[in-house]
């Protein structure tokens, strides 16, 4: 065998991949470049990256609620939204938050008060908080001379913070932002508590937001949900949050035992928001 001739062989076939591969860094480049020129697109893009398990919860709870709207509401919704469905819509206002647009919306996402307190009783924020944005989304939708334009942008809030008011930590101290400041391992790994609730549990599930809401069907009633209105829901969630704050401090170790001991609270409280969402809509469109 002519190993001189093979090799030459083989470098001409190694040139041409090697250029295949260049080419393709440089078609990527390019690409790269073009989004790049749009930074807050581009910004956006890359969150979406970053925190994609946490669009898991989100979604779990539209794709509930999808299941539990009347025909009416249903088709309310698909003239107001472009989405495919409430759990794509689900996501919307966390991707839209690093536009400078939207941080005036930033206290729509929580509230905070002492832990003593319950929601009446404490002063309400002049910025806005999770409750009053529920409120505002509510009469806007019901409103015949709000626009359609303002009408999604109202419903994809509403989906997003119905959610949001069902976790615990979003329900948390102001002076730890919601958990934010509660610094703990996750199976070795840095994270904090907020974190925790709102995406390491349920990516310790390994379940796509599908897969999660046909095992939360099987196993949670929704005939046994109380509706309540979000001044409840709040209160409610609050006395969760008491108990989470109880169970963990600053430089834990967190990993199976405590999936054990909390993810069933995480599974009731994402059926219980899709159920709510899905009856504070029909209630809305239905009328």
């Amino acid at each position: 065998m002519d190993f001189h001739l093979t090799g030459e062989k083989n470098g001409k076939k190694h040139g041409k991949m090697l250029y295949t591969v260049v080419k393709s860094v440089e078609e990527i480049k390019i690409k790269l470049r073009i989004i790049m020129k749009n930074k807050f697109v581009y910004f956006v893009l890359m969150l979406s990256f970053i925190h994609a398990w946490g669009k898991t919860g989100h979604r779990v709870t539209g794709e509930v609620a999808e299941m539990h709207l009347t025909e009416k509401a249903r088709f309310e919704i698909k003239q107001i939204l472009q989405d495919p469905s409430l759990a794509i819509a689900s996501t919307w206002a966390d991707e839209m938050r690093p536009h400078p647009d939207f941080q005036k919306y930033s206290s729509w996402h929580y509230a905070n008060m002492p832990l003593n307190k319950k929601y009446s009783e404490h002063p309400q924020s002049k910025k806005g908080d999770i409750v009053q944005a529920i409120k505002i989304c509510k009469l806007k939708l019901k409103d015949s001379n709000v626009s359609k334009e303002e009408k999604a942008f109202h419903l994809r809030f509403l989906v997003h913070l119905v959610g949001d008011i069902h976790q615990p930590l979003h329900v948390g101290k102001g002076e730890d932002r919601g958990g934010n400041d509660i610094k703990v391992k996750w199976f070795g790994k840095d994270t904090n508590l907020h974190r925790v609730w709102d995406t390491e549990m349920i990516n310790t599930y390994m379940m796509s937001y599908t897969e999660f809401t046909a095992h939360l069907n099987e196993n949670f009633d929704s005939s046994k949900i109380e509706m309540k209105s979000e001044d409840q829901w709040v209160d409610e969630t609050q006395k969760l949050v008491i108990d989470v704050y109880a169970n963990v401090k600053n430089g834990d170790s967190l990993g199976y035992d405590y999936v054990y001991e909390n993810f069933e609270i995480v599974k009731s409280q994402l059926f219980i928001a899709g159920v709510r969402l899905a009856q504070t809509l029909n209630d809305i469109f239905d009328e």
